[in-house]
Formats: structure tokens, sequence, C-alpha cells
């Protein structure tokens, strides 16, 4: 009785066994290959007098930046380096010449060490003046070199003491060149001037800006941008959408930005061969005030016109973006030489201008073109939802009724040898 119950549980083990190998197959070597360059994020802090203000949800401003600064370098992604760089944290005269030049690294552009990176951060007093211009050239020099994601996130709120350097010039002259450099601003309850200065910053070079009235907006909008510097980065490029398909621009796979006035339709042409799918998506930005409600069509049409498949959204106000998407997939060939074939995108939008918006420029347009190959076997293509998991289905099934067996063949076992005694 106890080998048969011993046999019979290890036939269970090993049924157990290979399910959970068909389960969970053992994860593939790492490609060492594939590794990308460390993206790099320096935290520009400003530590001016002004930064004693207690108007942060009861605390200062000052108390309000550590606190979001120690939370950040807690959930800082492991492969991220980050930097801290300082403004007006160390001269405490009234000499404008030295206040300006008052801007340092606290904490190298490195692989992160919390506890000392914490510790520095303790250390910083409201002290000096507000060098935003010096300080921005001082962290692009930081970051420089180096092929991965470089990210400037700046912390103020005041504007720029040092005039006639201007921080929105500084910007422009480090987008303009070209090393991919952006920077992110956040306003510490700002005032109009600070507001329009640091989203002029932010602008120049791609980034974003937000202004903060509480410590867990600070908390929250500094861990995503760090976060986002972890992400893999496509760079958008420029393309100018037609009136129609025929003069429209040729996109390949990639990240698209135009700009299209209310109302107005663009077009652009995708060749997509046999065998391959056309996955398209666009957004569009309501970047001034607009009339309530508006929508977007994105349709796939072949050159004589004829719609393939479409995709809409509509909006009510509530949102600043609207997106939608479509997908072709282009049917194989059995000839090896066949053409590809072309299709337009239309891109519309049914927004209108608020009275006395500018309608000019147009509206921010974002598309997403990527054309991959189709599935080149039916063990490729997901069945009834399951997919390859009919593997795992199957297995499954074929041990429960082995189970089954051996458990009823034990159970009489026992009920005969039961009976005898």
């Amino acid at each position: 009785m106890i080998r048969t119950q011993r046999l019979a549980a290890g036939v269970c083990a090993l049924l157990a066994a290979l399910t959970a190998g068909l389960a969970f197959p053992a994860p593939a070597a790492a490609d060492e290959t594939d590794a990308q360059a460390s993206p790099k994020v320096e935290l520009v802090l400003d530590v001016s007098g002004s930064m004693r203000a207690r108007d942060i949800d009861g605390g200062t401003r000052m108390a309000a930046a550590k606190q979001a600064f120690n939370e950040v370098l807690d959930a800082t992604p492991q492969e991220v380096q980050l930097g801290i760089r300082t403004l007006g944290a160390n001269y405490h005269g009234n000499d404008r010449k030295t206040g300006c030049k008052d801007t340092a690294q606290l904490y190298p552009v490195s692989t992160l060490d919390r506890t000392e990176a914490k510790t520095q951060v303790a250390t910083l007093v409201p002290t000096g003046w507000t060098p935003i211009g010096p300080a921005l050239l001082k962290a692009a020099d930081d970051l420089d070199g180096g092929d991965g994601t470089r990210r400037i996130v700046l912390i103020s709120d005041g504007e720029d003491t040092c005039q006639p350097l201007d921080p929105c010039e500084v910007a422009r002259e480090i987008a303009a060149k070209g090393i991919g450099l952006t920077i992110d601003t956040l306003g510490l309850v700002p005032d109009a001037k600070t507001r329009a200065q640091l989203s002029c910053i932010a602008e120049a070079t791609g980034g974003t800006y937000t202004s903060v009235q509480h410590k867990e907006e600070l908390s929250d909008r500094v861990g995503q941008l760090v976060d986002r510097a972890a992400d893999p980065v496509v760079t958008p490029v420029a393309a100018q959408g037609a009136s129609q398909c025929s003069q429209a621009p040729a996109l390949t796979s990639g990240l698209y930005t135009d700009r299209e006035e209310f109302g107005q339709e663009r077009w652009y042409k995708v060749d997509v061969k046999p065998g391959h799918e056309l996955r398209a998506s666009v957004s569009v930005a309501d970047d001034r005030a607009v009339a309530p409600d508006y929508g977007v069509l994105l349709r796939a049409v072949t050159l004589r016109g004829r719609e393939i498949v479409r995709g809409e959204a509509a909006g009510t106000g509530r949102t600043d973006v609207i997106s939608t998407g479509l997908r072709y997939p282009k049917a194989d060939s059995d000839d090896e030489n066949a053409p590809a074939e072309t299709v337009c995108l239309q891109v519309t939008n049914s927004f209108s201008a608020a009275a006395g918006v500018k309608t000019t420029p147009g509206l921010p347009l974002e598309l997403t073109v990527d054309v991959v190959g189709g599935p080149d076997q039916a063990g490729d293509v997901a069945s009834f939802g399951l997919g390859r998991g009919w593997w795992l289905l199957g297995a499954l099934v074929l041990t429960g009724f082995v189970a089954g067996l051996l458990w009823g063949w034990v159970s009489r076992w026992r009920v005969a040898v039961w009976r005898t005694n």
C-alpha cells in the first residue's frame, strides 16, 4: 500500500513538473549587445532666499523640495544616472556679479548612492540669488557626452535675477546644439512672470512646464520626469502633410510631427508590402481655447480613393489631446516580386477656435507609423484568444485526467484493503 501511494505521488509530481516547465520556460540569456547607454538626469534646484516662503501646505518651499527629492531618490530606476545641481545655495552677500556665479554641483551625475545624495540634500539652506541661466549652462556641461537620454529638471520659485543672460535664450542655444537634451521646468507657487519664463525654457527644448502648489504634486511630477528618462525615446521627425494624397510625403516607420489648421485635412503616404501590417495612430492637441465639441478622424485610403479602414474619436473639452488609430494587414502574395501597396493616410479634425483666439499656427499633430511583418504561420496567430496557450491548456487537461485516474485507482485499492481487513 505504501509503495503504491509513493508511486502515485511520484507520478503526480513528475507531471506537475512537466506542466510547470511548459508554463514557465527557462528565461533566455540576456543579450549584452542590446545594452543601451544609461539615461542621465540632473535635478537643478533653486535654493535662493525666496525658498524660505511658507506657502506650500503650511511649510516652506525648501522643505517641500527636500521631501520631494528624498522620495524621488528612493524611487529612481537603477539604470538612471542622476545628479543634483543647485543655484543660489552658497553666496550670502549682495554683490550681484558674485551672486550670479553661484551654481554648484551638489551630487555628480553618476550611478546613484541614495544615502549620500540624501545627505547632501539635507544640508541645503535657502541663501542667495537666482542664476537660472548660468545654472542651465553648467547643467548642460554636466550631461555632456554619451548617447543615452539626457534631461534637466529645473525647480524654481522665481525669475532669473541675473539678466541680461536670458535663461530662455540659454535654452534655445542648448536646443540649437542638437545634443538631444530636454529641459523640464516646475514653478513653485509661481507668479505670471515666473510662469512665462519657465514655460519658455521648457518649450525651447521640447520639455514640459508644470505649476506646483502642493508637496505631493512636486514629488509626483519630478518622479514622473525621472522615470521618463529611463523609457526608450523616439525622436520625432517634422513632416509637412499635403492637401491631397498625390502630393503627400512618403513616410516609413517612425514618429512624425506636423501642424494642422482648424478643420483642415492633411495627407501622408505609406508603402505596405504583401504580408505586412500598417499600424498608425494620430494625436491632435488643442493648445489654445477651443469650442467644447470636437473630433479627429484618421483614414487609410487607396490611391483611387477607396476607404480601407478608419479610426475616429470625439471629445467634449475635458482633455487637451485627442487620439485615434487604425490597423491594415496587407494579404500575403505568392509572387515574391509583388509590389508594395501605397496607402494614403488622411488626418482630419473638427476643432473650432473660441472667440478671439488665433487660428495660426495650426494645432500640434503627432503621427505614429509602424509597418510590421505579418504572422508567418498559423501557430503564430491567436486561437480563440489563447494563442500558444493551447499547449498549457492541453497539458493541464492531460495532467488532470491522469491524476484523476491514479487517485481513483488508489482510492478503490484502499477501499478493497479496508474491506478485506
